[in-house]
């Protein structure tokens, strides 16, 4: 189905009809939620949902990349003004948090999209953009020095891991009383301090007498 060309008021239209079904399927599921649940919530006739959308499953896979895309742009708004690498990266996992606490029943999608097999590759894509992005801050935290030396890849899949498992337990129900920004400053700190420094640095506190030549390997006995 090709995209129709709409008006402005036509546009408009198919943004509510985007928000409302989103609440709707966030309360009720996907799966219980019928065409004629949507056009009585959205107060639209049958004619005018298909005008818009072919159909149901259509209407909440653009409801998740409109969703998707909210979001990256939120991440870059606030990323904006972040001359470093990792204040870039801090910003946008304070962003990623507040987004998602902001808008619990879209991460309620997200989660549902994410173990429905019809559904599953949006997330997936949309993971592979986020990974995308992260890992050219990564990067250019490698190349100035202020990431250590290591696999982009794993550095941007720990911190997009993190992010992650702390939004879903923390952020992910309504009647979670932990703020947004306490959850942000959680994982900001533990992603860009670690858990007890560098690898140095903790056989350094174990071992008052450390010196780098104290754990070089042994030559092989001859």
């Amino acid at each position: 189905m090709e995209p129709r060309r709409l008006t402005q008021r036509g546009e408009e239209r198919r943004l509510q009809i985007l928000a409302r079904s989103a609440e709707l399927f966030a309360s009720q599921g996907y799966h219980p939620t019928s065409v004629a649940d949507i056009v009585r919530e959205c107060n639209v006739g049958k004619g005018v949902f298909y005008w818009y959308f072919e159909s149901k499953e259509q209407l909440f896979t653009e409801i998740i990349r409109a969703n998707q895309l909210a979001l990256r742009k939120h991440q870059a708004r606030t990323m904006l003004n972040e001359r470093d690498p990792l204040s870039r990266i801090e910003a946008g996992m304070h962003a990623t948090m507040h987004w998602l606490a902001s808008n619990r029943h879209v991460f309620a999608l997200f989660q549902f999209a994410a173990a429905e097999t019809m559904f599953s590759h949006l997330i997936t894509d949309g993971a592979e953009v986020g990974i995308a992005d992260t890992m050219r801050h990564v990067k250019d935290g490698i190349a100035c020095g202020q990431i250590h030396d290591g696999d982009p890849l794993l550095i941007t899949t720990a911190i997009i891991g993190v992010t992650n498992s702390l939004s879903r337990r923390f952020l992910s129900s309504p009647d979670c009383d932990v703020l947004p920004e306490t959850v942000a400053a959680e994982a900001t700190t533990f992603i860009l301090s670690g858990l007890s420094g560098s690898r140095r640095d903790r056989k350094e506190r174990g071992n008052p007498g450390y010196t780098e030549s104290s754990y070089a390997p042994a030559d092989s006995a001859g």
